[in-house]
């Protein structure tokens, strides 16, 4: 391993290369240095963790050069043109000269890239797929990617080989798969599908689970892939969709539950997203959730059961 102050400046500067595009740099860098591919960055500088902060103590800890190319963790909102030419000069730099973290780095790249945001955004998601599996990445499952708010990463995943689960199918509305699946599903299957189609709002899906004795109330556990701290009901709150909150409601899930972070109702996460001002909150219907969620309030503490 060479020098951990030189190695931080190598990758800073190689990562400068990602972010700006500049193929022939990179290039020069990786025949130069080719610890840039075969070591991880043992002791990011302030460059980098004064940008991702405590994700490089999580996900990204010690990242090897290959798993920039997501920008997940977001460090500069978006990703060059021609990241399909940066991605190519590093997959061809680690089969020369790193084969034996070959695998490990393909696959924990392609999850970054379902998972991620800027991929999405930057209408690069299915091209970063298909380069990565292509180069040998497994293309395991879709759950991560629906958890992340990338349905159409889980089903190119599916096209690409990966395996068909019933969250994904119920997220897909395969209805087909997802009757075949629910014949075979266990107690976790049916748990994940269901927070999932509370996330995405999927107003039939839910009904349909419902019926199958799932637990209403339950927080997902935090192997599934969905965050752990919130119920079905917080999730379908901040999917916008009043007719997923109101059959969640109408089946028994308890309204004045709090999340495990925020300590918050689904009605205080209604009246958050109705000041939130991001974009993708844009044209969702959190006033007519939280007149809901509040009428509910208001008739439970008075002992009157809402007619709907």
């Amino acid at each position: 391993m060479i020098n951990l102050d030189t190695q931080d400046l190598l990758f800073s500067e190689a990562v400068s290369a990602i972010d700006t595009g500049d193929v022939e740099k990179l290039e020069h860098l990786l025949t130069l240095n080719p610890e840039l591919v075969n070591e991880r960055l043992e002791t990011p500088g302030t460059w980098l963790r004064n940008t991702v902060g405590s994700a490089l103590d999580g996900y990204f800890q010690r990242p090897y050069l290959l798993w920039f190319v997501a920008d997940n963790p977001v460090r500069v909102d978006k990703l060059p043109s021609n990241i399909d030419l940066i991605v190519n000069a590093i997959i061809t730099a680690i089969k020369q000269k790193a084969s034996d973290s070959f695998q490990h780095q393909l696959d924990y790249t392609l999850g970054l890239v379902v998972t991620g945001r800027i991929p999405r955004e930057c209408r690069v998601q299915t091209r970063l797929i298909d380069l990565l599996i292509d180069a040998g990445a497994k293309p395991g499952g879709g759950v991560g990617a629906l958890a992340h708010g990338n349905p159409d990463a889980a089903g190119h995943l599916i096209e690409r080989g990966a395996k068909l689960t019933l969250p994904v199918a119920v997220c897909l509305e395969r209805m087909d798969d997802v009757m075949r699946l629910l014949n075979e599903a266990t107690g976790i299957d049916l748990q994940v599908a269901f927070t999932a189609a509370a996330f995405y709002g999927k107003t039939a899906m839910l009904t349909l689970l419902i019926g199958t004795g799932v637990d209403i109330n339950a927080f997902p556990d935090s192997t599934t892939g969905f965050h752990s701290h919130a119920t079905a009901l917080h999730q379908a709150v901040f999917s916008g969709s009043p007719e997923a909150v109101k059959v969640l409601i109408e089946a028994g899930a308890n309204a004045g539950i709090r999340d495990r972070i925020y300590n918050a109702t689904p009605l205080d996460w209604a009246e958050h997203m109705l000041v939130e001002e991001r974009n993708d909150h844009a044209g969702k219907n959190f006033a007519t959730i939280a007149a809901y969620l509040r009428d509910v309030s208001n008739s439970s503490a008075e002992g009157v059961v809402i007619q709907t």
